[in-house]
């Protein structure tokens, strides 16, 4: 049982799947109470002994719990061991972490009288709201059916966890440009440019737009101009001058932008500084075609790297690749059919669009690779394409990134409309976390494509269905 303490603290009780998606979570509530039940170290350890992705996750958790318990009494580890100096940074947790021996309870303490396992944890969490009525007792939990039956039973407060969730609302996140009303020129009012080869490059005071950052497209209504910040200073910042019909006018292996959000993803995709780029749009915006459009120009035409591995998150093949015959690419050419479409598309007017497909796949290096093969991986000097990313968490995306070597270019790209995972939402996705994480990095580029250019069909529906 937790500490009887004031009423200004709380006691949080945490399901599995918290612990699944960040391990070291329970030192994430500073100076509250943070109790496991029993049901959740047992469903940790059948996870841990899987050949799932996630049963790293459960016993780097163990791990954890054990170190900071294994020195306490049996009573202890109910009554609650502190957490005080452990974690990082300034809010380093002061509460406690106790064991709930939930297995144990009463039938007279539980409301759920069947044996599932979130019932028992939604018990326990009923059990001490009852117990400890002057603080307040939070379930956190990411299924969100498990939070309407707490709820339903009467527990006053359920609560997704938040403590990775950077933006409120996806209407904040990030888009990677922005667009000034009327002429940009009429807001200067002093300017300072210079040429360097054949680029034009204009310093402006940082009082123009204060919340700019590197690689952040700047467009205006009329058309005309169209930059990209370079560097600033805390007083001034340099913009590249694009050029509006300069930038709509690139082209990579055959495929020219339809618009200006595909112009700056382009941009952005074929310049060998920029060392990630995040595609973010709806279905038919464009995303993985140009991405593969970019990473055959920068391979075969260009020679600045040597392969493009493709990959994409599995959920139903995540535990193992399979035991049917084939090779690994052979076994993941129906998870990333879209590169294969987009691969049709940019070879379509060839005499022989299979025999094309077939050399392109073989001189450029494409290689099929399933995200759960990534780990423990270095790649050097390749491009790297992360289709439908937006169904990976954090702590997954930041599995694959550490992979990448030495001029490697990573693609993540994504629609946060379509997640298909059951405990990720479009402000908890490893996508949106990606995306304000890394838009102050010198060295990436966000850009978020708006409008469907796939079909007049698709435009339709996904305006209005």
């Amino acid at each position: 049982m937790p500490r009887n303490s004031n009423a200004d603290t709380r006691i949080y009780v945490l399901d599995t799947n918290i612990l699944l998606h960040e391990p070291l979570a329970f030192l994430s509530f500073k100076e509250n109470d943070v109790v496991v039940p029993m049901t959740v170290l047992e469903e940790l350890d059948y996870i841990k002994d899987s050949k799932k992705d996630v049963a790293r996750d459960a016993r780097v958790c163990i791990r954890a719990m054990e170190d900071l318990l294994s020195d306490a009494t049996p009573d202890e580890m109910l009554a609650g061991v502190s957490l005080s100096g452990l974690g990082a940074g300034e809010n380093r947790p002061t509460g406690t972490l106790s064991i709930y021996a939930d297995l144990n309870m009463a039938e007279s303490q539980q409301i759920f009288a069947s044996d599932e396992n979130d019932n028992r944890i939604i018990n326990v969490a009923l059990h001490l709201q009852t117990v400890f009525a002057s603080q307040q007792v939070v379930l956190v939990t990411k299924d969100i059916n498990m939070r309407l039956k707490a709820k339903g039973a009467g527990l006053a407060h359920v609560e997704d966890y938040r403590t990775d969730q950077l933006i409120s609302d996806i209407k904040y996140l990030t888009k990677g440009y922005h667009q000034f009303e009327g002429d940009f020129w009429q807001r200067v009012k002093s300017v300072d440019s210079r040429s360097e080869g054949r680029d034009t490059i204009h310093t402006v005071p940082r009082s123009l737009l204060p919340e700019a950052y590197v690689n952040e497209f700047l467009l205006d209504d009329s058309k005309q101009f169209a930059g990209i910040v370079e560097s600033m200073t805390s007083d001034e910042m340099d913009i590249l001058d694009l050029g509006f019909d300069r930038l709509m006018s690139r082209t990579a292996w055959g495929i020219t932008p339809k618009n200006i959000g595909q112009a700056m993803a382009l941009h952005s995709l074929l310049d060998p500084h920029i060392d990630l780029v995040i595609l973010t749009g709806p279905a038919g915006s464009g995303k993985t075609l140009l991405a593969l459009a970019a990473a055959l120009e920068m391979v075969v035409e260009r020679n600045m790297y040597d392969k493009i591995i493709v990959t994409r998150n599995t959920p139903e093949i995540a535990e193992s690749i399979g035991f049917l015959p084939g090779t690994e690419e052979e076994k993941m050419a129906p998870w990333l059919a879209a590169i294969t479409d987009s691969l049709e598309v940019l070879h379509k007017h060839d005499e022989n669009t299979k025999g094309s497909m077939s050399y392109i796949m073989e001189k450029a290096n494409i290689q099929f690779k399933s995200v759960n093969f990534m780990r423990g991986r270095s790649i050097q000097n390749a491009i790297v394409i992360l289709d439908e990313s937006q169904n990976l968490t954090a702590s997954q995306l930041k599995t694959i990134i550490t992979r990448c070597g030495e001029g490697t270019k990573l693609i993540c790209s994504g629609n946060l409309a379509q997640i298909d995972s059951n405990y990720l939402s479009a402000v908890t996705s490893g996508l949106t976390y990606l995306v304000e994480k890394f838009k102050d990095f010198s060295g990436s580029a966000t850009i978020n494509l708006d409008g469907v250019v796939r079909s007049r069909l698709a435009d339709f529906a996904e305006n209005h269905m």
